[in-house]
């Protein structure tokens, strides 16, 4: 019966290209496991992230705007959702292996902090230079999640989490997928989200980069697949074409210059910034104030990274409501 299910579960890769990476050739996990015959070794990796706590937290983590008034805007979980299924649609396509595509691009943002790139840059300040979100992802998988026993996940998925950065250099195609993926959902979903907050006016986006990327959301998503599948199917490879990666690396950097960066004083970046500061400052001098979970990395680990790890793993409003109750004066009565 073993036999016969896994199989069954494994027939699939039977038709991925000589270039995927398949289950039974991972690497390995960091403790050895059983086998389970219904689940390959990547299901296995996909469904224990989905039913992580710190997935369930990123539901209620910034991903561009803070605190915004309305239900439709992204969040760190909808954009790790939309990276997902760009990035399957991707895999599909180049027949490489969708199980390992989808493990590591539902994991590749867990670690992120509250209050989107304010809160990684707050806290990379802070630790001097030693806070990354894709670091912290992994270390979320290997040291934090399951009350410290970890998630145990094999080698590619934690190598695409740690390598999806446009610096890094991950060991899969799959992981090279989810690295194109991330950046085809921000800047096309980026771009809805500031036209909706009238951050954004459509007719400044620059035209000649427009025309090519595409001037909806499903064009652009669509144009980039395509683009990617034109220039690496059937190779051992996984590359954008030139054309449309100069555009939309253009693209990021209008962004960057008109809707990422907040100009002026007091700004809504600003205040989370000293939000952040305020809390670590507290915990750096009095660790025992934190969740025993934490205080109890402290045998292991360096006191500026514990402190980082709690804050990394609060949502935006566990970390408003926190410093509510820490530092502003509450009301009183007698009766």
């Amino acid at each position: 019966m073993f036999e016969e299910l896994k199989r069954i579960t494994y027939r699939k890769e039977e038709l991925l290209s000589k270039y995927a990476c398949r289950s039974d050739e991972t690497q390995g996990r960091l403790r050895d496991e059983e086998i389970c015959p219904m689940r390959t070794e990547f299901q296995r990796d996909l469904d224990r992230i989905m039913h992580s706590k710190a997935f369930r937290r990123l539901k209620n983590k910034t991903q561009v705007f803070l605190a915004p008034e309305g239900d439709h805007y992204r969040t760190r979980m909808t954009h790790t959702l939309d990276v997902m299924q760009i990035a399957r649609s991707i895999a599909r396509v180049l027949r490489l292996n969708e199980d390992l595509t989808e493990a590591i691009a539902l994991g590749h943002d867990l670690g992120h902090t509250p209050f989107g790139h304010t809160g990684e840059r707050t806290l990379n300040r802070l630790s001097g230079g030693n806070f990354h979100h894709n670091e912290q992802s992994v270390r979320v998988c290997d040291v934090i999640e399951k009350n410290g026993r970890g998630l145990n996940l094999t080698f590619e998925v934690r190598d695409g989490i740690l390598n999806h950065r446009s610096s890094g250099k991950p060991a899969t195609l799959e992981g090279k997928v989810v690295m194109f993926a991330d950046k085809i959902a921000y800047v096309n979903h980026d771009i809805d989200d500031a036209i909706r907050a009238k951050v954004l006016d459509p007719k400044t986006l620059p035209k000649e980069y427009i025309d090519i990327v595409g001037d909806r959301p499903t064009t652009r998503i669509n144009n980039a697949i395509l683009s990617i599948y034109r220039q690496s199917k059937d190779k051992p490879f996984v590359e954008m074409e030139e054309k449309m990666q100069v555009a939309m690396g253009k693209l990021r950097k209008f962004m960057f210059d008109n809707v990422y960066h907040e100009k002026g004083g007091n700004t809504e970046n600003e205040r989370a910034d000293r939000l952040l500061e305020t809390l670590f400052n507290k915990f750096f001098a009095q660790p025992e104030l934190m969740p025993q979970f934490f205080v109890s990395l402290l045998d292991k680990y360096d006191k500026t990274t514990v402190v980082c790890d709690y804050l990394a793993s609060m949502s935006d409003t566990y970390a408003i409501n926190l410093f509510n109750d820490m530092f502003v004066p509450q009301r009183w009565v007698v009766l």
